[in-house]
């Protein structure tokens, strides 16, 4: 690109696309006197843009050539917008009919207002979210108190910790532990992602094509294995492993390197996947649940239903294992495989669900969240056809919070002492992020959001913490710019 002082602008449009990789990202140009516009993305996508303002013509030019060559060196070449499209998104399908099952005894259900996979249910709030991009929170006894806005489906919510994060069918998970969702991962656009999990900030990642990617916490690829197999409904990560399920079964895989461990197969393809500290369970197509042992991948208990499983969930001592299958019911067994109830939702078939301190927690595909008694008490006076009043959540209306790369900023003489500080800084193409407070190791980075990093900014976070491994830290809360 040559210089020049004229106002009509110049504008170069580079792609980075493999098809077989895991890249399908755009990068443009546009040069218009001064004035230097820098727009990227996922390909389909509108994108990050950012606009600055250079001395003069030449050097807006000049700063273009540069970054031209930066993305040219990494791939990137010329391309015509709009011939390649953004990935497609799959969405489960059921044909929900009504259960022939007595009606559960549901204390509360809030209806979302479309079909919801998200659900996590944490000491004080549960969360849901949807496939509008509709994240509510929730008071554990049904109080909408929040809700988030994201750019597309969410296709599940889960936690690592203290922080929450919602997987997003735009390829990006957020993180929503702030007012305001934050871009914590970035998937690969031409992925399309089935479900999510974190542990202590490593992401894993199952796909349609049955593929399994993990991401560390500064979003850098770190393996990928493609099983024989597709649909990967199901990923579990824990400290030390990844749990894989898909179209041929459950895969182990060592969380450091990607090394198969065991594999087991199961009766039908798994369609959901839950796990304890010493067990998965996996959902399948034919009925089942599988219980198996992460150790060695054992099989110790099958548990079968009357149609497909689309959720499953274990209480924390594994006494009781749920599961809802896509004819709106839901069940109960012993740990032993005994079927202890089984009774309808009457609100859609659950596309998730999580138990905690004697309720089960329903996402289902009328976009209903539904909190069921589970107690023996209540069950039973169920079954007898006596069931609770059920409170219908009102809160839709509330306003949406929406992703946003703007932060309130401060003066550094009033952010004194309440916060900790933090510097982003250029490492090569990338951006990293480490503290400058006292007391903390400069040499560990920091997890910190990809869309409000700029080189050189200083920040005042709420809180750092150390990981659950060591060796980086994790920014947690409220996010200022310092001035």
């Amino acid at each position: 690109m040559s210089a020049t002082v004229s106002a009509d602008p110049q504008v170069t449009y580079l792609e980075l696309s493999e098809d077989q990789g895991s890249a399908h990202k755009f990068y443009e140009v546009t040069v218009t006197g001064a004035e230097l516009t820098i727009r990227y993305g996922r390909i389909g996508e509108p994108g990050t843009t950012k606009t600055t303002t250079c001395a003069s013509a030449e050097k807006a030019a000049a700063q273009a050539a540069k970054k031209i060559g930066e993305k040219v060196r990494k791939g990137y070449a010329p391309a015509v917008q709009g011939v390649r499209q953004r990935r497609s998104v799959t969405r489960r399908q059921i044909t929900s009919t009504r259960s022939s099952a007595r009606q559960a005894p549901l204390l509360w259900r809030f209806r979302s207002g479309s079909p919801a996979f998200g659900v996590y249910v944490g000491e004080a709030h549960a969360w849901v979210g949807n496939e509008s991009g509709d994240v509510y929170t929730l008071t554990r006894d049904g109080e909408v108190t929040g809700r988030f806005g994201l750019p597309d489906g969410v296709k599940c919510i889960v936690a690592d910790d203290w922080w929450i994060y919602a997987g997003c069918d735009d390829g990006k998970v957020y993180d929503l532990g702030g007012k305001v969702p934050r871009v914590a991962y970035e998937i690969a656009q031409d992925v399309d992602i089935y479900w999510l999990d974190i542990h202590d900030g490593v992401l894993g990642v199952a796909d349609e094509r049955g593929g399994l990617t993990t991401v560390d916490h500064e979003d850098e690829f770190q393996w990928r294995r493609n099983a024989q197999g597709s649909s990967g409904w199901m990923v579990r990560c824990d400290a030390d492993s990844v749990y894989h399920g898909y179209s041929a079964g459950v895969t182990r895989y060592a969380k450091r390197g990607g090394d198969q461990q065991w594999h087991t197969r199961t009766k039908g393809q798994v369609l959901f996947g839950w796990q304890e500290r010493d067990e998965v369970f996996a959902g399948t197509s034919q009925g089942w649940v599988h219980r198996l042992r992460k150790s060695d991948g054992a099989e110790v208990v099958a548990y079968k239903c009357d149609a497909s499983v689309f959720s499953c969930a274990a209480s924390p001592d594994g006494e009781y294992v749920f599961a809802g299958d896509n004819h709106s019911s839901v069940y109960c067994f012993a740990a032993d495989g005994t079927r202890l109830w089984k009774l309808g939702t009457g609100c859609g078939s659950a596309y998730s669900m999580q138990y905690r301190d004697g309720r089960l927690y329903v996402v289902t595909t009328d976009g209903s969240l539904a909190c069921l008694d589970a107690s023996p008490g209540a069950v039973q006076a169920a079954e007898q056809g006596t069931l609770p009043t059920t409170a219908e959540v009102t809160g839709r209306d509330i306003a949406r919070v929406e992703p946003s790369a703007e932060l309130e900023t401060v003066s550094v003489t009033a952010a004194a002492g309440a916060g900790v500080e933090v510097e982003c800084v250029a490492d090569g193409s990338r951006l990293r992020v480490r503290v400058v407070s006292p007391g903390f190791d400069p040499g560990w980075r920091v997890q910190f959001p990809k869309d409000v990093r700029v080189a050189g900014a200083r920040y005042l976070v709420a809180e750092v913490r150390e990981s659950a491994s060591g060796g980086f830290y994790r920014a947690r809360g409220e996010i200022k710019r310092l001035l």
